[in-house]
């Protein structure tokens, strides 16, 4: 949602086109931070959530508790297919 509100679209290409002129300082949570940081850092949390990281794992065992098809389909969905953005 930053990007979108920041840059006026999600496509990547334009993003990474516009970046570089991008030198705005916000305040976040009463914490002064460069607006660029802030989107890598909440880009980094939402991967690490959504792949079940270490301090975010807690809801896995109990999403797992489902039948299997659906298990199977919640591993496949966020922690491989998520994993390999996060670990590439």
């Amino acid at each position: 949602m930053t990007i979108f509100l920041t840059f006026k679209t999600v496509d990547y290409t334009t993003v990474f086109a516009c970046a570089s002129v991008v030198d705005y300082t916000i305040h976040f949570f009463g914490i002064q931070i460069d607006l660029l940081t802030l989107i890598c850092l909440l880009l980094f949390v939402g991967v690490v959530g959504k792949s079940s990281q270490i301090g975010l794992h807690t809801w896995l065992p109990d999403a797992m508790e489902g039948p299997t098809p659906v298990s199977a389909l919640i591993h496949a969905a966020t922690l491989v297919t998520a994993g390999v953005f996060f670990n590439g």
